[in-house]
C-alpha cells in the first residue's frame, strides 16, 4: 500500500470508485406490474397506429369481429358450404338421386341445388325479408343482446357468467310482479319502476356470485350454474302461488301485465318494441363503462393480470363483485324486456334458455361490446330466418340449429378459417378477451 494512502489497514474495504454506484432494489411485484402496464400501453398504441393505417371498413368489421373483412366474408362462405351438404343429404330425393349418380350425376345436382337454394332464401327472407321479418329478428336479438353483455362484462374481468339464465329469470320475476301487482300509474312511471326492478334483481343475482368469489374463492361457475336452478325453481314455486297466478288458472300462469307496464310498440301490427331502444342504450353504457372509465380501465386490468392490478393499488375483489353485479343488471333487463316487451306474463320456462344463449353471443363477440351487439343481431336473425326456414321448406329444426352452430363456429375461429385458406394473420385481429378466457 502506499504511503499516501490515509485508510487504515485494518478498516473494511470500502466501495471501489472505479465500479458504478449499486442500484437501489426494487420490489420484485412492483418491478412485474409496472412492466405489465407498459407493455400494454405499447400494445395499445401499436394496435391504435395499426388502426388509423387501416381503411374505415376494416376498422369497423375489426372493432365488431375481431378480425377482417376477408376473414368474415369466408368463415360465413365456409358455414353456408359446409350447411349445404349437410341441407342436401338430409332431403329424400336427393339421396334418392345419389344412388344412380354414376349413372345420372345431374339428377343429384339439380335435386341438391333446389333443396339449397330454397332452404337459404327462406332464411335469409325469413330474416331480413320485410317488415315483419324484420320485427322479428329485433325481438328475438333485444335480450340476446343483453345476456350477451352480461357475460361479456364478466369476461373482461377474467370471469365466466354461466348464471345469466338465472339473473334473467330473477329480473323477469321482479319487472312482472311489478308489472301485474302495481295498479293506476301512468306508463311514464309504472314501465320505468317494473324495468328497474328487474335490473336492480338481476344486479343482486349476480352480486351473490360475485361476493361469492371475491370473498370466499368460490368459484363462479358453480355458484352460478346452482344460482340458475335455484332461480327456476322458485319461479316455478311462486306461479303455484295465489300471489302470483292467475285467479281463474289452475296452470302455472301468472297474471297479466297491466298496459301501463309494458314496451310500446313502434307498430300495431308488428312485435318490435322500445325493449330494442333499451337493450341499445344499455349497450352505449356499458361500452362507455368499460372503454372509457376508470372502472372500466380497472375491470380490464384485473381481467389481465389480477396479481399486477393489485401491485398498481387496484381492489380485484370489488372489481369482481361490481363486474357480476353489472353482468347480472343486463341479465336482469333483458328478463324485463321479454316479459315486459313480449310474453306479458309469467310461465315456467319463460327464459326459454336465452341466459345460455348469451354465453355464444358474448364468446362470439369476443367479450367487446360492439361485437356482442353485432352477434346478437346476428343469433338473431338466425333465430327468426331459422324458423322461417322450417316453415317455408319443412327443414328439420334440428338442420336449422346445425348451421346455425356452423356460422358461429367459423366466424368464433377466425384462426381456422386462416390456415383452411392460407391467409397471413391480420394485425387487427382481436386479442385476448380475458385472462383464461382467449378468443
Amino acid at each position: 500500500m502506499s504511503t499516501d494512502d490515509p485508510r487504515d489497514p485494518t478498516d473494511p474495504p470500502g466501495p471501489d470508485p472505479d465500479q458504478p454506484p449499486e442500484a437501489p432494489l426494487i420490489v420484485a411485484d412492483k418491478n412485474d406490474a409496472e412492466a405489465e402496464i407498459e407493455a400494454a400501453r405499447e400494445r395499445e398504441a401499436e394496435a391504435f397506429k395499426v388502426g388509423l393505417e387501416a381503411g374505415f371498413t376494416q376498422r369497423l368489421v375489426a372493432a365488431l369481429t375481431g378480425t377482417s373483412v376477408i376473414v368474415t366474408i369466408l368463415a360465413f362462405a365456409s358455414a353456408l358450404v359446409i350447411g349445404a351438404f349437410v341441407i342436401a343429404l338430409s332431403e329424400e330425393p336427393v339421396r334418392e338421386a345419389l344412388g344412380y349418380f354414376t349413372a345420372r350425376p345431374g339428377d343429384a345436382i339439380a335435386a341438391g341445388w333446389t333443396a339449397i337454394s330454397e332452404a337459404y332464401i327462406a332464411l335469409v327472407q325469413g330474416a331480413v325479408g320485410g317488415r315483419s321479418q324484420i320485427s322479428e329478428t329485433l325481438v328475438s336479438s333485444t335480450p340476446l343482446i343483453l345476456t350477451g353483455l352480461a357475460v361479456a362484462i364478466a369476461l373482461r374481468a377474467g370471469l365466466f357468467n354461466i348464471g345469466a339464465e338465472g339473473q334473467l329469470i330473477a329480473g323477469g320475476v321482479a319487472a312482472g310482479f311489478v308489472g301485474f301487482a302495481i295498479t293506476g300509474l301512468p306508463l311514464v312511471v309504472h314501465l320505468p319502476l317494473a324495468i328497474i326492478a328487474g335490473i336492480a334483481a338481476g344486479a343482486i343475482y349476480g352480486w351473490v356470485p360475485g361476493i361469492l368469489k371475491a370473498r370466499t374463492g368460490a368459484h363462479e361457475v358453480i355458484s352460478t350454474i346452482m344460482l340458475n336452478n335455484i332461480a327456476f325453481l322458485v319461479s316455478a314455486w311462486l306461479l303455484s302461488t295465489a300471489l302470483f297466478r292467475q285467479p281463474d288458472r289452475s296452470d302455472p300462469v301468472s297474471k297479466t301485465v297491466q298496459n301501463s307496464a309494458r314496451f310500446p310498440r313502434f307498430f300495431s301490427d308488428l312485435r318490435v318494441n322500445y325493449a330494442i331502444v333499451l337493450a341499445l342504450v344499455l349497450a352505449v353504457a356499458i361500452f362507455w363503462l368499460v372503454e372509457r372509465s376508470t372502472r372500466g380501465f380497472e375491470l380490464n386490468a384485473v381481467g389481465l393480470n389480477p396479481d399486477a392490478a393489485t401491485t398498481a393499488g387496484m381492489d380485484p375483489a370489488r372489481t369482481i363483485i361490481r363486474a357480476m353485479s353489472t353482468g347480472g343488471a343486463m341479465a336482469g333487463a333483458a328478463g324485463a324486456a321479454t316479459i315486459l316487451g313480449v310474453q306479458g306474463r309469467l310461465t315456467i320456462g319463460f327464459s326459454a334458455g336465452l341466459g345460455f344463449d348469451g354465453i355464444t353471443v358474448a364468446l362470439l363477440g369476443r367479450g367487446r361490446i360492439g361485437g356482442t351487439v353485432a352477434a346478437g343481431l346476428l343469433l338473431g336473425a338466425l333465430k327468426a330466418g331459422g324458423r322461417s326456414m322450417q316453415a317455408q321448406t319443412g327443414t328439420s329444426l334440428d338442420l336449422v340449429l346445425v348451421i346455425q352452430a356452423l356460422i358461429i363456429v367459423f366466424i368464433a375461429a377466425p384462426g381456422l378459417v386462416r390456415a383452411i385458406f392460407r391467409i397471413r394473420a391480420e394485425d387487427l385481429a382481436a386479442g385476448q378477451v380475458a385472462k383464461g378466457w382467449g378468443s
